[in-house]
């Protein structure tokens, strides 16, 4: 049979310590905190997202289509997918590239306003653009 512990030698300084600072031990690591800011929950409800953000806000895009092209320009022969013209905010744009490069199983990144894919996917990228609600079209050769 094992005996119940009692406080030991250890603890002893820390109830010592606690008893001397007017807290009981089980209080011991509390403590109340003031804020000055008014309304912190209100500044963070502020920003509304669409429910897909990587949907095309219609308003925005109207008739310009997105174009998708091949660029293999200064990137030591390896090829790279642009798509171009889409007319969306950043956390748009940055929704559209994960959405994509996780379709694709890709990398991909965001330049200039741009979206870049690697390797040549412009078929599917098309694909998956439209079926998004994007007017899509593959340019270049």
């Amino acid at each position: 049979m094992s005996k119940p512990k009692s406080g030991g030698g250890k603890s002893g300084a820390k109830n010592a310590g606690d008893k001397a600072g007017g807290n009981p031990a089980g209080e011991a690591n509390r403590r109340l905190v003031y804020s000055t800011d008014p309304e912190p929950e209100a500044a963070a409800a502020s920003i509304q997202l669409p429910a897909n953000p990587a949907a095309p806000i219609r308003s925005r895009q109207q008739n310009t289509p997105v174009l998708v092209m091949l660029d293999r320009k200064g990137r030591g022969g390896k090829s790279v997918s642009v798509i171009k013209q889409v007319m969306s905010p950043p956390a748009g744009k940055e929704a559209l590239l994960k959405l994509i490069k996780t379709k694709l199983g890709t990398g991909g990144t965001l330049k200039d306003g741009d979206i870049e894919i690697q390797g040549d996917h412009r078929d599917i990228i098309v694909a998956l653009l439209k079926e998004l609600g994007y007017q899509a079209k593959r340019a270049g050769g």
